[in-house]
């Protein structure tokens, strides 16, 4: 029997939604601070994934200035009907959790999707939508019952009518349900289908850490009443302890293939080195059948595991993406992410063909703000990533190099700067926004620059070299978990990237990037 590896959609691709669209499958994630928003990915298998684009990939439809870490675009949804793509999501737009709900559209699920048709009255995060049979659309979202919370973080589901053409929620609110598991926190992650007769409301509760889980429940009537099965939850990996290596298994969506078989997408992490996530939450796949009337997960086993037998679906693979990124293009690859959305003509791939460059901004990535930083996730428990850099700094604010980033508060930065007239090299650890030098050599800066980071489970080590693949060390086997959730708080995984920041200053300097290479090594 064929099989395929979880996750199918590794690092940070977390609260995947799915739809089917013939013999063809469209996945989104969510993407938080990072720009573009929300990546969207391809396939006709269900395991091979291929990214074709993000839906919000124009600064007029995602604006990010000063979004805090782990705030930002929450929980898409990705529908379709009668020719049209729907994605629907959350902006949470300060620390105080403030939020908004809108949706696009699109004919094409590569793009372009519409501006964002932001939604009035609409409470909560993780909205999602129903094309019911009789043409209705229907909206179910989270929010505090209005009846008032009888425990921390007590949600219910409610639904309303959306009017497509007026693009707004029209009619009355409904209370639809709290939870199968009861003072089980943060229900939330609503998914609303109509299978067989029955209007079928899948949710997320426990929250996204590692009492997540997926509960059910059913009615006859679209408002309600929903009644529960006696099998919830439906899945969950906390009772398998902090040892497993799939832990935090939850935010279901379903979809069923044209040969009449049912999957299950959800997010989960990989723990490693303790329970530490560097990673962040990832997409796993999971097979489930109907017994009377209600999904069985993984029939006789209830989890997710490493390795499951392949779909019935043909299997089609994409063209391998390469391990290099030399900068040829046009347009950036869709690997890469900025920090909120670019302002300003900070990056080039045409000032230098074959070169990106980077030019100084005075925001720096320990700051809330948009760097110039230019970055993808980490993918993989053991890793290789290595880079050329030409950059000389002029003045002493100037630096530039790879980071290795969680957040503004927790990082690793490889960098060349200025002391005294002299060029450093030099890796600093940074945790609960408190920088430590952990190593510094001088070194000739006038040619290039080869930088490398190698990770060997939570162990990260250091390297450069001015004389291609001589490599020196800068410091071996740094501590790794500052990288993780567990560590540094917040809902993103682990990225690495290229920089350059002046520190506050003006300056028209730059750093100039030949390549890049990123390479997972398998477990």
């Amino acid at each position: 029997m064929k099989t395929f590896n979880n996750p199918i959609i590794p690092g940070f691709y977390p609260d995947p939604s799915i739809c089917r669209v013939g013999e063809d499958y469209y996945l989104v994630t969510s993407s938080f601070e990072y720009f573009p928003g929300v990546p969207i990915f391809h396939s006709k298998d269900l395991v091979n994934w291929q990214q074709i684009g993000h839906v919000l990939d124009r600064p007029e439809q995602l604006n990010l200035d000063q979004t805090p870490n782990s705030r930002g675009i929450y929980a898409p949804t990705i529908r379709y009907h009668e020719g049209i793509f729907y994605m629907i999501t959350t902006f949470v737009v300060s620390k105080t959790g403030a939020r908004r709900n809108f949706y696009v559209t699109a004919t094409d699920p590569a793009g372009p999707w519409s501006d964002p048709n932001w939604l009035e009255d609409a409470p909560g995060i993780d909205p999602s939508l129903l094309f019911d049979d009789d043409g209705k659309v229907y909206y179910t979202g989270n929010r505090r019952p209005p009846t008032g919370q009888n425990y921390k973080k007590h949600n219910e589901i409610w639904l309303q009518e959306l009017d497509i053409e007026k693009k707004q929620l029209v009619g009355p609110k409904y209370s639809l349900w709290d939870g199968a598991l009861k003072n089980a926190h943060a229900q939330e992650a609503p998914h609303l289908y109509k299978i067989d007769g029955w209007y079928y409301l899948i949710i997320a509760e426990g929250g996204t850490g590692h009492t997540h889980a997926v509960t059910i429940a059913r009615s006859k009537e679209v408002t309600g009443p929903y009644e529960m099965t006696e099998t919830n939850p439906i899945l969950t990996h906390r009772h398998l302890g902090r040892n497993h290596p799939i832990v935090n298994v939850g935010h279901a969506d379903i979809v069923e293939t044209q040969n009449g078989d049912w999957w299950m997408v959800a997010l989960g992490s990989r723990p490693y080195g303790g329970y530490y996530r560097n990673l962040g939450r990832e997409t796993f796949l999971v097979p489930f059948i109907w017994e009377d009337g209600w999904p069985i997960v993984n029939q006789g086993k209830g989890i997710i595991e490493p390795t499951m037998d392949f779909p019935n679906l043909p299997e089609h693979k994409w063209s391998a993406l390469p391990h290099a990124d030399s900068f040829e293009a046009e347009e950036l690859d869709d690997q890469w992410n900025f920090l909120r959305t670019p302002r300003g003509e900070f990056w080039s791939l045409s000032e230098r063909p074959g070169f990106l460059r980077l030019k100084a901004k005075p925001e720096t990535i320990m700051e809330e703000e948009n760097p110039a930083f230019i970055g993808r996730r980490q993918q993989h428990l053991n890793f290789f990533a290595q880079t050329v850099m030409e950059f000389e700094p002029k003045q002493a604010n100037e630096t530039a190099g790879i980071v290795l980033l969680q957040n503004h508060n927790f990082q690793f930065r490889v960098e060349l700067v200025l002391e005294a007239g002299q060029t450093f090299i030099r890796l600093v650890r940074r945790e609960a926004g408190k920088d430590e030098i952990l190593a510094k050599e001088e070194m000739d800066a006038t040619g290039k620059v080869y930088l490398k980071v190698e990770a060997n489970g939570q162990d990260y080590s250091f390297f450069y070299t001015t004389k291609p693949f001589d490599w020196q060390v800068l410091v071996e086997k740094a501590d790794g978990r500052i990288l993780s959730t567990d560590v540094a708080d917040g809902f993103v995984g682990a990225y690495i990237g290229m920089y350059c920041s002046s520190n506050g200053s003006k300056t028209d300097n730059y750093a100039d990037f030949d390549w890049f290479e990123y390479h997972g090594i398998e477990e």
